[in-house]
């Protein structure tokens, strides 16, 4: 087999891993529900300035979702932006979701109600997926990353949540 089919093979069992760990951990956090999300508060868009906000209509945002020792992350192109944690987009900024981590996969996923039109976002570090916010409101979202070739612990997820607000 040529490296390409290979590595076309493993990529996919990577994003196929990711995608089923994602939707396991979304189904746990609903039994847990103990957590407070900003998602379950009256007015979370209250939270949102330029220094949470990523993008506008007519900059992208960018997210960088890599899988870490522990966990993976998700992290906005913001100055000082810190891993995981809510950030925000006005309604039509396209963002662009990549991984800069060399041989890894992942999945965003929305669940039914996706402010993007589409159901999961799978991307890699060699494939950036790009999507307009078109719903306002407040999302809850899994981000999985999974890592091609590794043995123990190749993939794994976490639970942060992105706000899109009106249009500029």
């Amino acid at each position: 087999m040529d490296t390409r089919r290979v590595f076309a093979i493993r990529y996919f069992a990577a994003s196929v891993a990711c995608l089923l760990l994602s939707s396991l951990m979304v189904a746990q956090e609903q039994q847990r529900g103990s957590e407070k999300y900003l998602c379950s508060e009256p007015h979370p868009e209250t939270i949102c300035t330029a220094k949470n906000t990523c993008g506008s209509t007519s900059t992208p945002c960018t997210v960088d979702i890599k899988r870490t020792a522990s966990s993976a992350s998700a992290t906005p192109a913001i100055p000082e932006a810190k891993s995981n944690e809510p950030f925000c987009v006005k309604a039509g900024t396209t963002v662009t979701w990549r991984s800069a981590s060399k041989n890894t996969g992942f999945v965003v996923d929305f669940g039914p109600d996706t402010p993007f039109g589409m159901e999961a976002i799978i991307g890699g570090s060699d494939r950036a997926v790009s999507a307009v916010a078109k719903k306002p409101g407040c999302y809850k979202y899994s981000a999985g990353a999974c890592v091609s070739g590794s043995i123990y612990g190749m993939c794994a997820s976490v639970e942060t949540e992105l706000i899109i607000g009106g249009s500029e």
